[in-house]
């Protein structure tokens, strides 16, 4: 497998401002078509290891730790987040291979969720859970018993939309524990199932429930500097914000990467959504202070504030999901900003690529070294399935700009 040379983005940088009058100077020197032939086996060496003829589609992959080869996979149950990112995989390498056999299990596994659409919502990572899987069913496939679903699931998140507060709760079971109505970063990703299914024959207040959302998480959810809580918390009744904090950052002060990191693509995703040139500003903020506090390799520690750096661990998820956000932004900023944040993301993706990340055939995930939950101990320099999932998002988003196509290619 050959290594990628990191390119240190002191160096990038310079590089974007010094080609600033060309349109055209950007960094595609990498592969992609080999980085997603190289995720095409991996799949097939995960549903080798899941037994093939004997797969129970109800138990997805979630990680692989320590010394461990094959995936460890958990039950589709409501609490467990992961759920739809395995049946997204599957999607997104069907789409870039057009192998019968992908599409056959990802519909399967995808099947195995359906049921979440129309039981009252455990929590807002029904966005993730359904989006990823129902989502691209119909985004590649067209059919309507998809399409179907993914707008009763947007009706069923909806219910935790608190109109005092002005925000989707996150964690019904941890009000207490948080001391109220809680919203955490990774919320603003689950809005785009609003908005599609508003774009959708969905109830237009659909649209409305997600600009709020990211209204009032733009106010109260950020530091003056563009940096994130990953937790805010308001009184329920009077909507009145308490405090930011949180959960699985180093402390509440902190900048823990994969929230700035859901941050960078939830406004990004807002913007093309609502074409508010406030979500667009405020994506660049929150996109140029996590590219500013970057590594040489580009994937950040596990939290930008670990007085342990640099033997604290990464978190190459927040850089998968970070490069496929900035394929998108670069297409609503101006040529030179389009150019840095264009080079930025093929570096990600380059060094993600690398022997350094790649799990190569030691695992049959795509990447190893992210974290999951440092605090609770919980997933640290592991493979984990978001990881991945935003990885060939990321490298499908590479190839189609690479074409001349639009990168989103949906319904």
């Amino acid at each position: 497998m050959r290594n990628i040379i990191l390119i240190p983005f002191t160096l990038l940088l310079l590089a974007s401002c010094a080609s600033s009058s060309s349109s055209t100077a950007v960094n595609d020197d990498f592969d992609v078509d080999d980085a997603l032939a190289y995720c095409h086996r991996q799949v097939h060496r995960s549903l080798d290891a899941l037994g093939r003829d004997s797969i129970d589609y109800t138990m997805m992959p979630r990680n692989i730790q320590g010394n461990d080869s094959v995936w460890s996979c958990r039950r589709s149950t409501p609490d467990e987040w992961c759920a739809g990112f395995w049946p997204g995989v599957l999607w997104y390498d069907y789409e870039a291979t057009r192998d019968e056999c992908l599409r056959e299990e990802a519909e399967r596994f995808t099947s195995s969720l359906g049921y979440l659409a129309h039981r009252p919502a455990f929590d807002h990572d029904l966005g993730f859970l359904m989006f990823c899987s129902y989502g691209n069913a119909y985004r590649i496939t067209g059919e309507s018993r998809f399409k179907e679903i993914i707008l009763a699931s947007a009706d069923t998140l909806a219910t935790l939309f608190n109109p005092r507060v002005g925000t989707i709760l996150s964690w019904p079971r941890n009000v207490e524990m948080l001391g109220g109505h809680n919203t955490i970063m990774d919320n603003m990703i689950n809005l785009e199932m609003l908005f599609w299914a508003a774009r959708n024959g969905g109830d237009s207040r659909l649209y409305d429930i997600a600009v709020k959302h990211a209204e009032t998480t733009m106010k109260y959810h950020f530091r003056p500097d563009g940096t994130c809580y990953h937790v805010a918390v308001y009184d329920p009744d009077s909507g009145e914000f308490i405090k930011g904090m949180t959960h699985q950052g180093y402390s509440d002060s902190s900048t823990w990467a994969r929230g700035q990191a859901w941050a960078v693509y939830g406004y990004t995703m807002v913007y093309r959504e609502t074409r508010d040139p406030r979500f667009l500003d405020f994506a660049r903020k929150v996109t140029d202070v996590y590219l500013s506090r970057l590594p040489d390799d580009m994937v950040p520690y596990w939290d930008f504030d670990d007085p342990e750096i640099p033997a604290a661990p990464r978190d190459a998820s927040a850089a998968g999901i970070v490069a496929s956000a900035l394929l998108e932004l670069q297409n609503y900023v101006s040529p030179a900003d389009a150019r840095r944040y264009r080079n930025a993301a093929v570096t990600m993706l380059a060094n993600l690529s690398s022997d350094k990340y790649r799990s190569g055939d030691a695992r049959t995930s795509f990447l190893d070294h992210s974290t999951g939950h440092k605090p609770a101990g919980s997933e640290i320099d592991a493979s984990i399935i978001y990881a991945d999932y935003y990885y060939i998002e990321a490298l499908l988003r590479l190839r189609r700009l690479n074409a001349g196509q639009g990168i989103l290619a949906r319904r």
